[in-house]
């Protein structure tokens, strides 16, 4: 199987919300893959993490499943959701000039999709 890492950075909701039905679909295929929240994205994770809104179960389960590698340090930073990020115990990646590089997973072996 392959290794797949899907940076996420829609803030758009709806859009979201296929980056995270699409993350649970590859993993139940048996592919290892990782979720990185970049951009605007960053902004969702207050809504999402409050039980009964909108696509909080599939956020809930991505993170549960090990699915979440992280969010953008730089871009929760200005959207203002890093201490959301940090309250919720997300790993805040930034290698890249606060931001997560691509190079970092190429490096691993996994394929990059971006959403």
């Amino acid at each position: 199987m392959k290794k797949i890492a899907v940076f996420a950075f829609q803030g758009e909701l709806m859009c979201f919300a296929h980056a995270l039905l699409n993350v649970i679909d590859l993993k139940s295929k048996g592919h290892e893959v990782k979720l990185i929240i970049e951009g605007s994205a960053t902004a969702l994770i207050e809504q999402l993490g409050k039980e009964g809104t909108p696509f909080s179960p599939l956020y809930a389960k991505v993170r549960s499943e090990g699915i979440l590698a992280g969010i953008c340090r730089a871009c929760a930073g200005k959207m203002g959701s890093l201490a959301e990020a940090e309250r919720q115990g997300i790993p805040c990646l930034g290698e890249m000039q606060g931001h997560p590089g691509f190079a970092t997973w190429l490096a691993e072996g996994y394929e990059i999709i971006s959403m």
